[in-house]
C-alpha cells in the first residue's frame, strides 16, 4: 500500500504543471501513461496541465480488482465539470479544444470496502505546433532543386506517417492493457476453479468412506453367538 501511494505521490508531482512563470514558455505535453494500484475506499485524482486550443483524449481501463468498475471524473481548468462516470470499467473520452490550464482526472473506488483496482490511464495531445523548420527549409531550397516534388507533399506525407506510427502506438498500449486485464480474469478464474475443485473432491472422498462404511456395517453379523 506504501508503494502505491509513494508512486501515486510521484506521477501527481511529475504531472503538475508549475504554478509560476508564463504558460507559453512551457514546452508542448507529452504523452504519458500511467498503471496504479488504487487502494480500497480511496479516491486519486491527477492534474495535467494542457495548452489552449489543442485537443486533448484520456483513456482508462481496470485491469485488476472485483468487478473491474471504478468512478472517473474530469473537471475543466475553470473547475466545470466536463465528464462523470459511475461503475465503468474502461473509457475513452476526447477534450476538443482544450483550455490552457490543468486538467483535473479523479479516479474513485471509495464505493469498495474490500477489493482494490488496478488502474490504467494513458493521456494524448495534439497540439497546434509552428514548423518552423520546415519554412527554414522552403527558404532554402530553390524550386529547380526540388526534382518536380512540392514541399507541401513531402510535409504531409511525413505527417501522415507521423500520425500513423503514434496511432500505432497507442492501439499497441491499449491492447496490452486489454491483455493485462483479461490475464488477470484468467488467473482469478483459475484459483476460484481450482479451489472448488479441491472442495469437490474433498466431497468426493468423505463420501466414498461413507459408503464403505454403511455397506461393511450391512454385512456385519451383531448376534452374540453363546457357546
Amino acid at each position: 500500500m506504501m508503494a502505491a501511494a509513494w508512486r501515486a505521490l510521484w506521477w501527481r508531482l511529475l504531472l503538475l504543471a508549475p504554478w509560476g512563470g508564463s504558460r507559453a514558455a512551457l514546452p508542448p505535453p507529452q504523452d504519458a501513461e500511467f498503471t496504479f494500484l488504487l487502494p480500497a475506499g480511496r479516491r486519486e485524482c491527477f492534474y495535467q496541465a494542457a495548452p489552449g486550443n489543442g485537443s486533448m483524449e484520456a483513456e482508462f481501463q481496470v485491469i485488476g480488482g472485483a468487478g473491474l468498475d471504478i468512478d472517473f471524473s474530469l473537471e475543466s481548468p475553470t473547475g466545470v465539470l466536463l465528464i462523470n462516470e459511475y461503475r465503468k470499467s474502461d473509457g475513452v473520452h476526447t477534450i476538443e479544444p482544450t483550455e490552457a490550464g490543468d486538467y483535473k482526472l479523479c479516479f474513485d473506488n471509495s464505493f469498495s470496502t474490500i477489493s482494490e483496482k488496478l488502474v490504467f490511464f494513458e493521456l494524448i495531445f495534439d497540439s497546434p505546433q509552428e514548423d518552423e523548420d520546415g519554412d527554414n527549409w522552403s527558404e532554402v531550397v530553390e524550386p529547380e532543386e526540388m526534382l518536380d516534388m512540392k514541399i507541401e507533399d513531402i510535409k504531409e506525407s511525413i505527417e501522415t506517417m507521423k500520425n500513423r506510427l503514434e496511432r500505432s502506438i497507442q492501439m499497441q498500449t491499449l491492447l496490452r492493457a486489454f491483455e493485462a486485464r483479461d490475464r488477470n480474469l484468467q488467473e482469478s478464474n483459475m484459483s476460484r476453479v481450482n479451489f472448488w475443485s479441491a472442495i469437490n473432491l474433498g466431497v468426493l472422498v468423505v463420501v466414498a468412506f461413507l459408503q464403505v462404511y454403511m455397506l461393511k456395517s450391512l454385512f456385519e453379523d451383531k448376534r452374540q453367538v453363546r457357546t
